[in-house]
């Protein structure tokens, strides 16, 4: 049965065994008031929200008033944090269950900050209104870069203040995902150790995700298989665009492949292979050079989990299972060349391409200059910035230009490649910053406005070259998980 705004829920994961969920509904809400509404992800969804008022969207968008057919559920699953195991789940989300759209898509709607759980370990289940519209603004960036990732349907506030160093406005994101199932899932079950359970997950993950591997011989390893490919896209997209995950901890890696979870991700300015953000990595372990190193990691305890059902003989199985992890690395760094190709407009391989990348990379590194203004640079879109006229880098651009020759294309067809690989604006880190300080004081045109600008990232727009230019300050930015 639809409600009001055209829910359609399927709540196929609320019928999984109890190990897999809690069942439990969103903590009512005193003071409910919609922030941001994404009527563009809601018409994508074939929600209709016209025919109901601000009030009763707060009252939805909080877990107030819970959709028709919905059946909530926090999630149980484990984790990798920082290399250490630990059983998790969602210790401040309710899964409402799964919105089906008119194309038979599937979407995990999640409330996010919506209360304790069993899962909760001491937290209070609740989240601040600045790290919840960081993840939507981020997220939709994330969208429109072309990057796959959860999206933000909502962000409401709830009315009543959460305390963290001090107290802070609370808030609650509506999440939308393909599904919310991450390795960390498979490791709480694995760590379970009935096999019946994880069998269950692995079909129920197939049937969701990969149907076209339901009849195959072997089931589990083609799941690894899949999954190796999918996050090894999802890597190389974050460093294309500059993104610094922040935490990539097992339980943020979806088994659909999407990036999830913005707690401390920033964006790399000057080009650091080193960058690292956020305040609790102490020893670089997330940082922007490690996330393809991080990703092989992870999947390799996704590895771990499917032992059981790869082959009967662990042995073997564990033999299959390394062989599998290990076409990573050629695999990584073939996909990373292409991508690499298409910022620097090139159609065709060359044996020369990997140094001509690593000459441009390092100039970049050893000059401090900015990553994604330096390809701005070269297809001449700015902003112009006296670095650019270093001896090295016009020597380097003549070897590149001399390497675009060689192309079957024509120099624009090259241009137009760049054009779709390269963005203009990202989220810098200090214009992030000052939205959220904005909105703190109940000032939300900052968000709209750089909602407005990131949406379309690809495209040259007047005006917007304080949301090009990285910070003048000398004071090392630091992001927090928000929790």
């Amino acid at each position: 049965m639809k409600s009001d705004i055209n829910w359609n829920f399927d709540n196929s994961y609320s019928k999984l065994p109890e190990a897999f969920k809690e069942n439990i509904k969103p903590l009512f809400v005193k003071s409910p008031k919609l922030i941001i509404l994404n009527k563009e992800l809601g018409r994508k969804l074939n929600l209709n929200f016209s025919d109901i008022n601000e009030k009763e969207l707060s009252e939805i968008f909080v877990g107030n008033k819970l959709p028709t057919g919905s059946k909530s559920i926090a999630q149980a699953y484990a984790g990798h944090q920082f290399g250490h195991f630990v059983m998790l789940g969602d210790g401040r989300a309710t899964l409402l269950g799964e919105h089906v759209t008119k194309n038979k898509e599937k979407y995990d709607i999640q409330l996010k900050g919506s209360g304790k759980t069993a899962f909760s370990r001491n937290g209070d289940g609740r989240a601040a209104l600045g790290p919840m519209l960081r993840e939507y603004v981020i997220s939709e960036a994330m969208n429109s870069l072309k990057v796959p990732t959860t999206r933000g349907l909502a962000v409401a506030k709830t009315g009543e203040d959460v305390i963290r160093e001090k107290a802070l406005q609370g808030a609650i994101l509506t999440r939308v995902a393909s599904s919310h199932i991450r390795v960390g899932t498979f490791q709480y079950i694995s760590a379970r150790q009935n096999l019946k359970e994880l069998k269950m997950l692995l079909d129920y993950t197939i049937d969701r995700h990969y149907p076209e591997i339901k009849n195959s011989k072997n089931k589990a390893l083609d799941l690894l298989s899949r999954l190796i490919e999918k996050q090894c896209d999802l890597v190389v997209n974050w460093m294309r665009v500059g993104f610094i995950h922040g935490v990539m901890n097992t339980d943020n890696m979806t088994i659909s492949g999407e990036t999830i979870d913005y707690g401390p991700c920033a964006f790399m300015d000057v080009y650091d292979p080193k960058t690292v953000f956020s305040s609790i990595d102490k020893t670089g372990r997330y940082a922007y050079c490690n996330q393809p190193l991080i990703t092989k990691w992870n999947l390799s305890r996704f590895a771990e989990c499917l032992i059981p059902l790869i082959d009967e003989n662990k042995d073997k199985a564990i033999e299959i299972a390394t062989q599998k992890i290990n076409s990573f690395d050629k695999l990584y760094e073939e996909k990373w060349m292409k991508m690499m190709r298409n910022k620097l407009g090139l159609s065709e391989t060359d044996d020369n391409d990997k140094s001509l990348f690593i000459d441009l990379l390092s100039w970049m590194h050893i000059n401090k200059a900015d990553y994604t203004n330096t390809f701005c640079q070269l297809m001449k879109l700015g902003p112009t910035e006296i670095i650019y006229n270093d001896k090295e880098f016009i020597n380097w651009k003549k070897r590149w230009l001399k390497r675009i020759s060689i192309n079957k294309i024509s120099f624009e067809d090259s241009i137009k490649i760049m054009r779709n690989n390269n963005p203009l604006v990202i989220p810098r880190n200090h214009k992030i910053e000052e939205m959220l300080e904005s909105a703190e004081q109940n000032d939300f045109r900052l968000i709209h406005k750089m909602l407005k600008i990131l949406s379309t990232p690809y495209t040259e727009q007047e005006n917007i070259i304080d949301y090009r230019l990285a910070s003048s300050s000398k004071k090392k930015y630091k992001t927090f998980c928000g929790t």
